[in-house]
């Protein structure tokens, strides 16, 4: 149902580095790109996209206060590893992946964290 997550930032090169050693750490890259304005990750042109942007309006981008992105993964070990590499690349911790409820040993499974610019966002799974 999702086309694409648009994310600001005021450092569009420091930005578009994060995102493409993210990514890459699960085989994704860039789908589309416009010259000091935007990149764009997907899997395949028609699956969802996350974005990068500078703001429209040229203004300061700001994080959006409640506003937080998911990124589906396969297993936990595929969001610890995601999580991981999101922290190894200057992303600051926003809760370490495990369940949620913490007590559960099944269910929904997520790392938190934010990016360079402060976007918050995590990788989940669901776990039978």
């Amino acid at each position: 149902m999702i086309g694409y997550v648009s994310l600001g930032t005021n450092n569009l090169p420091r930005a578009v580095a994060y995102y493409d050693e993210l990514f890459k750490s699960i085989g994704v890259g860039r789908f589309m790109e416009e010259d000091n304005y935007f990149v764009a990750w997907s899997p395949a042109p028609e699956e969802s996209a996350l974005m990068i942007s500078i703001p429209f309006n040229k203004e300061a981008a700001t994080v959006g206060n409640g506003v937080m992105v998911a990124l589906f993964m396969e297993s936990p070990e595929k969001v610890d590893a995601f999580y991981q590499k999101a922290i190894e690349l200057g992303g600051t911790c926003e809760g370490k992946p495990g369940f949620r409820p913490e007590e559960a040993n099944k269910g929904f499974y997520a790392g938190y964290f934010r990016d360079l610019d402060g976007n918050k966002l995590n990788a989940f799974c669901m776990v039978e």
